[in-house]
Order: structure tokens, then C-alpha cells, then sequence
């Protein structure tokens, strides 16, 4: 949506084709794991008359093979269109458990569309009270979980000693277990799988979760967050591209493939030189909804203004873990140490993810202004330093131009974050 907003705000005049295999419109994609919606006209971006309006044709088909030279997509229904232009938006494929069990039984759920989260909730029924095991200690895990917890007896299965800690760190990933746990949630944390086993009373259904150590875990369904590949399986092997090792595109700063003439891909498909605090151009690949939205906007705007430098952005995002947390800002090549202030304990706090001097990221709960003018400034090149942060600068006292000051606030307000640009869904 970024994408088609972006070239129709700059003028872009030429047909525009969306070819989907969802038989949806877009949709805000944030609000299947964060709230479990099942219907698609409630989280739909823009309805069919907008699309309408700006002369946007929608297919639902699956593009099968892109011929790049001779510029024509092939889709599984046999169908095929031209380009002039493409911007390849496929996103991410929610990856599935290769263990016993997993791809056999019933109610084994990844969660990444609108029939997923109606499977799901035709699962847990209408009187509830379900076990259900999520296997991923990660966002959408910690997102699904929260979502279920009021009326389900949900246990959270992850890898690492605390929640969120490859993103977050343990110290904040302990702050967030603790919330979640107040909500009923279980945790078996540094904790492999053996394999789902079938339920006694329907062979045909998932049963239990076994895991390593022997433990078995009753569930009456399973929720996957275990993560995403990039979903270019169509391009292995087209001998006119090169994937990245984990299945990307490399992409320029305008999200323009590298080696590919008027091809362009974002969101989770696209590999990009970070120049955030702290990135010095390292090449990144990230799965949040606000980088897709952005990415699609770059790519537009360099499509209709070519020989335009790419406009800067932060990464942002947003996650439903029982208070709202925020963060902005990217850790490509890691973080040293953790400056936290606030009440952590009573899970309100900033964390300020630094390497050396440099702020690179930053993670609020409670405080969202924090993460809100952080996010400006770190897009603006000033940002706080660690040695400040320890010294008691406050960022909301650092100024900006007043203009800018007011969105800022305001955007805090609506749990938005200062790196979005105007204009952006």
C-alpha cells in the first residue's frame, strides 16, 4: 500500500497491477497476531472503492515465474503480464517445524493470514478454555499468546532463557515475561521440541507437545511464531537473479534490485543498506510492518522522481504484550550495552540499546514519547549519546523544530512513531 500510495501521490499516471494470491484486499496484517481478527473488511487498508478511484487493477492469482528480460509474469493460472516497472511485495512465508507430527495433525496453525486466524479461532471455539501451546518465544508468539490468555491455558515454548532476548536483550525480555505471566501465560523457556504427538480421542488432531526433556505438554492446538523466510521461492531458480542466502533480494538504497533493470522489492523480501545510527550501510534485512510501508514508499517515489537522492527513515515497531511496546531504531551489527531508565518493575520504561557512544535503538513502555522524539532525532542525526543518557540528558528536552516537535507528540499519542512520513498508511 505504500507503494501504490506513493506513486499515485507523485503523479504517476501509467496502469498500476496488483497481483496477490490472498483473495483479499491488502490488509493491516499487525492486527491478525496482535488481535486475532478473522474478518478482512475489518482490517482492510482501503476498500475496493479507493482502488477504484485511483485506477488500481487487483488480481488474486500467484505469480509463478517473472521472465525479466523480456519483462512478463507468469502466473499459475497460466495467465501473464507486462511491466514497465515491478515492485515485488511478496513478504515473508511463516516457517513450519520439520519434527514428527508437526505436518500430520490438525490444529497445528503458522499465523500469517486471514484463514490462518479463522482456523485459530474455530479451534479455540466458541466457550474457549482450550490448552494451546505457541512455539516461538518471539513477537508473534508473545502477541498470539496475549491475544488468547484470558480465557485459554497458554504455554509459550521458546529457546532462548528469556522472551524477546535475540531483539530485546534478557534484561528487557525478563520485564515482558513478567507482564505476560500476570496474564495467566506459562513459560518453558531453553526448551527444545521433540515432536507433537495426536490427541487420544481424535488420532487426527494434535494432542500434546513433547519436548526434549520429556516433558509433555497438552494442547488441544498449536500456534507456530517461529518465524519467517522471505517468500521468493518462486525466484530459486530464475537464473537471471541471485538470492541472498537467506532467500532475499539485495536491494540499493531506493529498494531497487541490485543486477535488475526497473525492479524493485520491500518489505520482508528486501536486503538494504541500513544508514541508521550505528548501521554505516550494513546490509539489513527487517520484518516489521512500518519498513514495509516505507519501503514501498521510497521505491514509488524513486519510480516517478528517479534522479531524486532516497529520503531517510527509522525503523519502527509496535507490539501488544499486554502493556504496548515500542521501539525504533535497528541493531545490524549489535549493541554493547543496555541503558534502562524509568520503573522497569513496574513495566514502564525506555531501553537504550547503544554500541560505544552511539544510541542505535530504543525501546519504551509507557513512555511513548520517549520513543516517538528518539526516533526524530535519530533520523535528524542528533540523538542523545550514551554517556548524556547517563548523565541525565533527557531526549525529550533536546530540541527540534517546532513544526516537527508538534507531529512528534501528536504521533506519540496515537502509538505512531516520528519516522513515518505524512501521508503513509
Amino acid at each position: 500500500m505504500g507503494a501504490l500510495q506513493a506513486l499515485r501521490e507523485q503523479g504517476y499516471k501509467g496502469g498500476i497491477t496488483v497481483i496477490s494470491r490472498e483473495p483479499n484486499l491488502p490488509i493491516d496484517r499487525t492486527k491478525l497476531s496482535k488481535a486475532l481478527i478473522p474478518d478482512p473488511l475489518k482490517v482492510q487498508l482501503r476498500p475496493q472503492e479507493w482502488f477504484d478511484s485511483a485506477s488500481i487493477k487487483t488480481v488474486s492469482d500467484q505469480v509463478s515465474d517473472i521472465v525479466f528480460q523480456s519483462k512478463k509474469i507468469l502466473t499459475k493460472s497460466g495467465k501473464s503480464y507486462s511491466y514497465t516497472k515491478l515492485i515485488l511485495a511478496t513478504g515473508g512465508t511463516p516457517k513450519m517445524l520439520p519434527l514428527p507430527g508437526f505436518k500430520d495433525l490438525d490444529n497445528v496453525f503458522l499465523l500469517r493470514t486471514i484463514p490462518d486466524v479463522q482456523g485459530i479461532l474455530s479451534a479455540v471455539g466458541e466457550d474457549q478454555g482450550k490448552n494451546i501451546v505457541v512455539i516461538g518465544s518471539s513477537f508473534i508468539g508473545m502477541e498470539v499468546a496475549n491475544c488468547l490468555s484470558a480465557k485459554n491455558n497458554v504455554t509459550i515454548v521458546g529457546m532462548e532463557k528469556k522472551p524477546l532476548e535475540r531483539v530485546m536483550g534478557a534484561e528487557v525480555g525478563d520485564i515482558i515475561q513478567n507482564i505476560i505471566s500476570k496474564k495467566g501465560v506459562k513459560f518453558r523457556m531453553e526448551a527444545g521440541v521433540e515432536k507433537a504427538t495426536p490427541s487420544s480421542s481424535d488420532p487426527k488432531k494434535v494432542g500434546a507437545i513433547q519436548l526434549k526433556d520429556g516433558t509433555s505438554l497438552p494442547a488441544d492446538l498449536v500456534i507456530l511464531g517461529i518465524g519467517v523466510a522471505p517468500a521468493t521461492e518462486f525466484l530459486k531458480d530464475n537464473k537471471s537473479v541471485e538470492l541472498e542466502k537467506d532467500g532475499s533480494l539485495r536491494c540499493n538504497e531506493n529498494f531497487q534490485v541490485v543486477g535488475l533493470d526497473d525492479v524493485y522489492a520491500i518489505g520482508d523480501i528486501a536486503t538494504y543498506p541500513y544508514h541508521g545510527p550505528g548501521g554505516n550501510g550494513t546490509p539489513t534485512r527487517i520484518e516489521h510492518w512500518n519498513v514495509a510501508q516505507n519501503s514501498g514508499r521510497s521505491a514509488g517515489y524513486s519510480i516517478v522522481h528517479p534522479s531524486a537522492k532516497p529520503k531517510p527513515f527509522i525503523p519502527i515497531f509496535w507490539s501488544a504484550l499486554g502493556s504496548q511496546l515500542r521501539y525504533c531504531g535497528n541493531t545490524p551489527n549489535g549493541w554493547d550495552e543496555l541503558v534502562l531508565k524509568g520503573e522497569p518493575d513496574q513495566g514502564k520504561f525506555a531501553a537504550y540499546y547503544t554500541q560505544g557512544e552511539t544510541v542505535v535503538a530504543v525501546a519504551s513502555m509507557q513512555m511513548d514519547p520517549i520513543m516517538s522524539k528518539c526516533a526524530e532525532l535519530m533520523r535528524r542525526g542528533n540523538m542523545v549519546s550514551k554517556s548524556e543518557l547517563k548523565n541525565g540528558v533527557d531526549p525529550l528536552e533536546v530540541q527540534l523544530p517546532a513544526e516537527v516537535e508538534g507531529i512528534s507528540r501528536g504521533l506519540s499519542e496515537v502509538g505512531v512513531g516520528s519516522g513515518e512520513r505524512v501521508g503513509k498508511i
